[in-house]
């Protein structure tokens, strides 16, 4: 019985014996286990951190990229002529016309510039010259008009191509008013200054131009077909005796 007794103790402390390193195993497994974790936890970090950076870096490109956009935007022509209109010529309109109040005063609205291209059934190349000549002078793209009727005897279908126009407002109509009054009218041939008549009754001016070279922006040597264009100032003077007070302020030289 006493040596039945002893082989027993003998083989539990064998099996003790080959359990320990199995334990030590199985530790030293977990161990692995938690820095190859810890290792690709430490992957996926730096990753994201890269990722961070190229992010702020591209959204920091784009804001210099949209500051840029914005100040071509924001960079307007001189408004000489606007500031003009608040300072001398609605305080002279009111003692003319002894507004009571400042918004009574007239002001303008718009201008609209109109080509008329007749050729341009024929050869389409004559309306994009125009075109580019009207967006030289105006610094805006214009729109084509279209025939509104079909009529036979000149050769005219509903819908084709007959002319370009743009409406101009705010910054841009008082900079072309500007040049206008001051740059391209002086240099008309034998000019006596605009008629008083081409008024239509409501306060809206028409001027007719003969030429488009007199504008500095036309290059005389690139130009084929010798154009005019009718120019319409819209205000808001409800006679047209307020609107030539408003025109005369403003510098537009009327015939004495």
């Amino acid at each position: 019985m006493a040596e039945t007794k002893k082989t027993t103790t003998k083989k539990t402390e064998t099996k003790a014996a080959t359990a320990k390193p199995a334990t030590k195993k199985t530790t030293e497994k977990v161990e692995t286990e938690k820095t190859v974790a810890k290792k690709t936890t430490t992957k996926a970090e730096t990753a994201k951190k890269v990722e961070t950076k190229a992010t702020e870096t591209k959204t920091a490109t784009t804001k210099k990229t949209v500051t840029k956009k914005t100040t071509k935007k924001v960079e307007t022509p001189s408004l000489r002529l606007k500031d003009k209109y608040i300072n001398d010529v609605v305080p002279a309109l009111m003692e003319e016309f002894k507004y009571k109040s400042v918004m009574q005063a007239p002001k303008l609205v718009k201008v609209v510039i109109n080509i008329g291209v007749g050729d341009a059934a024929k050869n389409s190349k004559l309306l994009e010259e125009s075109l580019k000549e009207l967006t030289l002078i105006t610094g805006q793209k214009p729109i084509v008009t279209r025939a509104k009727k079909s009529i036979a005897s000149f050769r005219l279908r509903e819908g084709m191509p007959i002319g370009c126009k743009v409406t101009l407002r705010g910054a841009k109509m008082y900079h072309f008013l500007d040049k206008l009054i001051n740059i391209s009218l002086p240099r008309v041939r034998d000019f006596r200054g605009v008629s008083k008549n081409s008024f239509d009754g409501r306060g809206n001016y028409t001027l007719g131009i003969r030429e488009q070279i007199i504008f500095p922006e036309v290059d005389y040597d690139l130009v084929n077909v010798i154009r005019g264009m009718d120019v319409v100032i819209v205000t808001t003077a409800e006679t047209d005796k307020e609107a030539l007070g408003l025109l005369s302020g403003l510098g537009m030289p009327f015939v004495k």
